[in-house]
């Protein structure tokens, strides 16, 4: 069995991995020269049969083509390939030359092998190589008429058995290389095929990842269309929403502005509590939301409803089919609720309430509308977030308002408690000090209200005197010729005098109210330091009493009394 496997091995073409061609013509060389020895060697021994010596020319010729055959084949076989090809086509067309040239000349079997050699060259090298081998043939063929004719050479036709045996040697060298060539075209032919059935295969798979991409595509397309106009309505909710400053306002325009644009048949905003025990629906839209609004409607932070979930766990909640969960609380006055939908409102990371939708149809929600529902359960609490702060922020505001209104009414009347003086009047001569005790009812209105009093032809015109919003006093001016009709240029110069009346006004209170906190630090700190100076107890109080009295004026009578029980 080695020597078979050796012999096998031996015989067997070289491959040439990435050479398709070079592997191709090893092959066929692997099979012609095999082929041609053993008949080479037949014919040769026939020939001698028929009384030919061996050393004649003709069989010298075919003894030299088979040797030459065997160093082909070990070329072949070192992979000097097309080297061994052009010699085996070129060793073979010189043969048949002199064949011609010994033997019967063109009528004889030498040129009738041009065509084995041209068939060869056409099958080992190609076209190209069996068109030259034709043109030299084409040639020789001339030349052996040529020499023929001019009797050159004289030809001796072989024995007519001779004969029978040259031409059957070309017809098995001919039919190895048919079958070839033949061979080649059908494994050609089997390969196209096979190519061709793979690529309608191809094709058809092909075929069927473009309409499966196509469908995808359009799946794609028309998702993204949905997430764009979803984006489209999130967008103009968060505009729609983000202007309104008013709590309650906002809650119900919430419930409605989501059902309309997302096309939920109803929609509930619940807020937490206080003490974080119960979530209180605050608005809907829905009928049956109302008539729940009015009940007080609220549900405990638990598992036993989809909203006490979602409040008490900070995640969404999600029923595609509210008679398949559990978790869902049957409510009669939502009776058309299938599906539903709840998500938690957040703000800094706490849930402040719930947004709750409920839809008329089984599987309304998928897990692809949670980034775009999330986003617009976002916008509505930090809408909601901002009405709150607003809302405090517009009380403090108040607060603020009405403490420093009342400090400076109550620092204004009693600095005018002070002052000798509250009001001076100009007659067109001098200025004197304001009567009290004159009658001024037309002023009052102006103090009540803080606005301009004019009629439109009139000879009084009293604007107020504003500070921070606060009326202080007024102006008041009138005509010594009667009634008339005032400008705007002298409304405006009597509001700007107004104006900066009320600045120089309040810089003058605020001086002599630092010189009274002045003084009263100085004559605190005198007394103090009076008072320090001596050790002795009844020397203290005698002091602090002289010292109190002495910085009253003499106004009052000033007593120091231990309580001599608690002593």
């Amino acid at each position: 069995m080695d020597i078979i496997s050796k012999i096998k091995n031996f015989l067997k073409p070289p491959v040439f991995p990435g050479d398709e061609n070079k592997t191709r013509l090893a092959y066929y060389i692997g099979i012609i020269v095999p082929a041609i020895l053993p008949t080479l060697v037949v014919f040769l021994i026939l020939r001698m049969s028929q009384g030919i010596g061996p050393l004649d020319i003709s069989n010298l010729i075919l003894a030299g083509i088979g040797i030459v055959l065997l160093i082909v084949w070990f070329m072949m076989k070192s992979g000097a390939v097309r080297l061994a090809g052009y010699i085996n086509i070129g060793l073979i067309w010189v043969a048949s030359t002199f064949l011609a040239l010994s033997g019967s000349g063109i009528r004889g079997t030498g040129f009738v092998s041009y065509f084995v050699v041209m068939a060869l060259a056409g099958l080992l090298l190609g076209p190209r190589t069996a068109t030259v081998v034709a043109l030299l043939s084409i040639l020789s063929g001339f030349g052996l008429a040529y020499a023929e004719t001019a009797g050159l050479i004289a030809f001796s036709p072989d024995p007519p058995f001779v004969v029978a045996v040259e031409y059957a040697f070309l017809f098995l060298i001919s039919i190895i290389i048919i079958r070839l060539t033949i061979s080649t075209l059908q494994n050609a032919l089997v390969v196209a095929t096979a190519n061709a059935r793979e690529l309608a295969a191809s094709n058809e798979e092909l075929s069927g990842l473009r309409q499966a991409l196509e469908l995808r595509i359009q799946e794609r397309t028309a998702s993204l269309e949905k997430r764009l106009s979803q984006l489209q309505t999130i967008s103009s909710l968060a505009r729609s929403i983000a202007a309104m400053r008013d709590l309650d306002m906002l809650l119900q325009n919430i419930t409605v502005l989501v059902s309309e644009h997302l096309g939920f048949y109803h929609t509930g905003v619940f807020l937490l509590d206080e003490a974080r025990e119960f979530t209180i629906l605050q608005a809907a839209n829905s009928e049956g939301g109302r008539e729940m609004l009015h009940q007080g409607h609220r549900l405990p932070l638990d598992s036993n409803s989809i909203v006490g979930h979602v409040a008490s766990r900070g995640e969404y909640r999600l029923a595609l089919d509210v008679g398949a969960d559990s978790v869902y609380f049957s409510n009669p006055l939502l009776p058309r609720t299938r599906s539903e939908m709840a998500l938690p409102l957040r703000v800094s990371g706490q849930v402040i309430g719930v947004l709750d939708m409920q839809s008329t149809e089984v599987n309304a929600f998928s897990e692809q509308d949670l980034p775009i529902l999330y986003t617009l359960a976002d916008q509505v609490a930090v809408a909601i977030e901002n009405a709150r702060l607003y809302h405090k922020a517009q009380q403090a505001l108040a607060e603020s308002q009405s403490t420093f209104e009342r400090y400076v009414k109550q620092e204004w009347n009693s600095f005018a408690q002070q002052v000798k003086h509250t009001g001076f009047k100009y007659d067109g001569k001098q200025v004197t000090p304001l009567d009290k005790s004159a009658g001024r009812e037309h002023i009052k209105p102006v103090l009540q209200t803080g606005r301009l009093s004019m009629e439109k032809s009139s000879a009084t015109i009293t604007l107020p005197i504003k500070l921070r919003g606060q009326t202080i006093g007024v102006l008041d001016i009138r005509s010594k010729s009667g009634s008339r009709e005032w400008t705007r240029d002298e409304i405006t110069l009597l509001e700007s005098a107004a104006e900066r009346a009320a600045l120089a006004l309040e810089n003058a209170r605020l001086v002599e109210s630092a010189q009274r906190r002045a003084s009263r630090e100085r004559s605190i700190g005198e007394i103090s330091a009076r008072i320090g100076a001596v050790s002795d107890f009844e020397s203290i109080l005698q002091t602090a009493v002289e010292e109190l009295g002495r910085k009253l004026s003499g106004a009052a009578e000033v007593t120091l009394e231990l309580d001599h029980e608690q002593i």
